[in-house]
């Protein structure tokens, strides 16, 4: 199935989900560029932000989008809207889950 990016309550309640073949491809170049955040997104598995790491991860998500195909560019904005619900509301997060 690949990488889903959800936005989850404190109780584990999923408020909205985006998956996109692009995913993947973002987090490999991630790890390429020794992004610390994106680049340890585990893709077996949930990797948890929280509203804090946001400010991290948001940078290194422009960062990649800067010299990506058009694909990896859409993903980026679709990640970059799910940040948007979470910074909206307290006790958010933003999860990458994995296959």
């Amino acid at each position: 199935m690949g990488i889903s990016v959800q936005v989850r309550t404190f109780t584990g309640a999923v408020e909205a989900t985006c998956v996109h073949s692009a995913f993947a491809v973002l987090c490999g170049r991630a790890v390429s560029k020794n992004l610390p955040l994106l680049g340890f997104v585990d893709p077996y598995d949930d990797s948890v932000f929280n509203r804090s790491q946001l400010r991290g991860l948001v940078p290194e998500l422009r960062a990649l989008a800067e010299d990506a195909a058009a694909e990896e560019a859409e993903a980026v904005q679709e990640i970059l809207a799910l940040v948007a619900q979470v910074e909206r509301k307290a006790h958010r997060y933003l999860v990458f889950n994995g296959d």
